[in-house]
């Protein structure tokens, strides 16, 4: 399985990457942000996308609406982890087409939790 990791922050990817590693993930391709995550995405296979969503240039829900408007790509799972943690945002997160939702701070358990969510859909 293909993970595409996009997030602004090199830690934060970082952390993201070596949490897939610890749960037997090794496919895994980086984006700085929406923009080339878009661009990630138009030049491989990808299986499942965790996106931030606060970036520059483009953000995650952009990103998730420029997604969602590729050809074959409506279904391609997506997983927001942001520090936005109001209600109102879920919705909003939701609305654009995210999968599945977690504030940051996270464990593994969580991340393996809405990964495996995310696919049994």
């Amino acid at each position: 399985m293909r993970f595409l990791v996009v997030d602004d922050s090199t830690t934060m990817r970082r952390i993201i990457i070596n949490t897939l590693k610890k749960l037997g993930y090794t496919e895994i391709v980086e984006a700085g942000n929406g923009r080339e995550g878009i661009e990630k995405v138009s030049e491989g296979t990808v299986d499942l996308i965790i996106t931030d969503w606060n970036m520059p240039e483009m953000n995650g829900i952009e990103f998730i609406r420029a997604l969602r408007g590729m050809e074959g790509k409506q279904s391609l799972p997506v997983l927001m982890v942001t520090t936005n943690a109001a209600k109102d945002d879920i919705v909003e997160a939701l609305r654009a087409g995210v999968n599945n939702y977690v504030v940051k701070p996270f464990t593994p358990d969580t991340i393996k939790e809405k990964i495996d969510a995310v696919m049994a859909h």
